[in-house]
């Protein structure tokens, strides 16, 4: 067998193990937050706190080592209900004396489950962290806890 052949086998099985292997990622099932245990449980403005007062911490907490957060149920005042662009409900958990508040975001398929909150509730949601809660000193203000993937585990 020549040396042209053995380069050309051998960039075919690298072609063909990558397209593999990325077709398996592009496909791979989202995570099933709701189902899968909860890791944390806290009141939001413990864990806003917790992010204003050292969010490299916070984040060493909350997040492994790809980057994917723990899941977390947190419990709080609901203060504000608002929709996102994808027609996804928003619900803003925040004390009236707390500088940042925890925004969840729910799904389309658990939107219908926030039809019964209304502002002044206290409620307790199940979801993940995409980010922590800062000071934005460009804009002199606070910037919320975000959490994804949200549902209401309790009224």
């Amino acid at each position: 067998m020549t040396t042209k052949k053995k380069i050309l086998i051998t960039l075919s099985v690298g072609i063909l193990i990558a397209v593999v292997v990325a077709l398996y990622m592009f496909n791979k099932p989202a995570r099933d937050v709701q189902a899968t245990k909860t890791d944390f449980s806290y009141k939001a403005s413990e864990i806003v706190n917790e992010y204003l007062t050292d969010a490299k911490k916070a984040n060493n907490k909350y997040l492994d080592e790809e980057g994917n957060s723990k899941v977390l149920e947190i419990t709080g005042t609901v203060a504000d209900i608002s929709e996102d662009f994808n027609h996804q409900k928003v619900i803003l958990l925040k004390a009236a004396t707390d500088k940042a508040g925890v925004s969840a975001t729910f799904t389309k398929e658990t939107n219908s489950h926030t039809q019964n909150i209304k502002v002044g509730d206290e409620i307790t949601v199940k979801g993940v962290i995409r980010s922590g809660a800062t000071y934005d000193k460009d804009l002199e203000m606070y910037e919320n806890v975000t959490v994804d993937k949200s549902d209401i585990v309790s009224q």
